[in-house]
């Protein structure tokens, strides 16, 4: 067991118009409109929970009150997938689409980014026939390259760094769930890839304290380690880096996993399922947690990962976080493309 141990001194900071009062009260002191979004890293604290209190408020107007909001009518998104998935394509084109806008898939056999045409030339094409471009990609520079050169906002859907609107959508949930975000504890047991790394950039930020279990030689990246660090310095919360599942469980509000083998690391399987042994999420890793501990993951789900009896327990928030999905990718898009403001109180973070 190796494990390292950051914590500071609380440290809260308030940069010049994203004060809370300003935020409360939905005044327009937000530069979110016509931004990109490629990683949480990018967005202030209360940015990101601007961003939840749009999803939350989107998610109770059309789904509880049964309002259509055609916020998006007469507008366009590209939809980029070079990897597929479920979850991300139904969220986007259901959720766009909800919004009166229309959503256009694209496929490896539609573009070939880079290959057919260059990542900058289909930036300037798309800019020109859409209003907002979701590109779920291998490389992350690729989606530098295609938001350097568009002039309309670029999200990131998945790149090998980052996964941004996975975690959007997991802090809707633990604070649909918590009612708040602030002082929960997540436990990440499992590989040290873009999720995790999503987290890493954005917890803090919102008062939440990090405990990090990965097998050796599946660290977190070393640069997003750095970040993460002084992420926790700067906000006042801990974060804890460890190869023993059980410590990272100890103590707990969240456990939490993903795939150990992603897209294009086929070949890596059966090391990977060797290296990761001891590192399924079961009841046991529960009883160490805290009596209220719940289970996520962003699917979809092996059961070397995470045994049936905690991923279809009442523990398991899963299902949803699946469906949280659509209404983050909703309320990113909202902001990214209107003034909206949200018309609900003001969420507890």
């Amino acid at each position: 067991m190796c494990s390292r141990l950051f914590s500071s001194s609380l440290l809260k900071r308030l940069k010049r118009g994203h004060g809370t009062q300003a935020f409360s009260s939905g005044a327009a002191s937000f530069a979110l409109k016509g931004r990109s979004c490629l990683t949480l890293r990018d967005f202030s604290s209360e940015e990101i929970k601007r961003l939840l209190w749009v999803s939350g408020d989107l998610k109770h107007r059309i789904k509880q009150e049964n309002q259509y909001l055609p916020l998006l009518q007469g507008k366009s998104i590209a939809m980029i997938f070079e990897k597929r998935s479920t979850r991300t394509r139904m969220s986007t084109e259901t959720g766009f689409a909800l919004l009166g806008g229309h959503p256009c898939f694209l496929t490896s056999q539609d573009i070939h980014l880079g290959v057919n045409e260059s990542s900058r030339d289909t930036a300037r094409v798309l800019s020109g026939l859409c209003d907002i471009v979701l590109a779920r990609v291998y490389s992350h520079s690729t989606l530098e390259e295609l938001s350097k050169e568009a002039s309309i906002p670029i999200i990131n859907g998945l790149s090998d760094l980052y996964h941004p609107i996975q975690i959007l959508a997991d802090y809707l949930t633990l604070q649909e769930h918590f009612g708040s975000l602030s002082g929960l504890t997540v436990a990440w047991i499992g590989d040290g890839n873009n999720v995790l790394h999503s987290f890493m950039m954005s917890a803090a930020k919102l008062g939440i304290h990090l405990r990090i279990a990965t097998p050796k030689g599946y660290e977190p990246e070393k640069s997003v380690i750095q970040e993460a660090r002084r992420l926790s310095d700067e906000h006042g919360t801990q974060l804890l880096l460890t190869s023993d599942p059980m410590e990272a469980a100890h103590g707990s509000n969240v456990l939490v996993t993903d795939t150990w083998v992603s897209m294009g690391q086929e070949e890596e399987k059966k090391k990977r399922l060797d290296d990761f042994k001891g590192y399924q999420i079961t009841m046991q890793t529960g009883s160490v947690a805290r009596p209220d501990w719940t289970f996520l993951h962003c699917l979809p789900r092996k059961q070397e990962e995470v045994d049936d009896q905690v991923f279809y327990s009442s523990r398991s928030l899963v299902f949803p976080e699946a469906e949280n999905r659509k209404w983050t990718i909703m309320g990113l898009v909202v902001s990214l493309l209107t003034d909206y403001t949200p018309q609900i109180p003001m969420m507890k973070f």
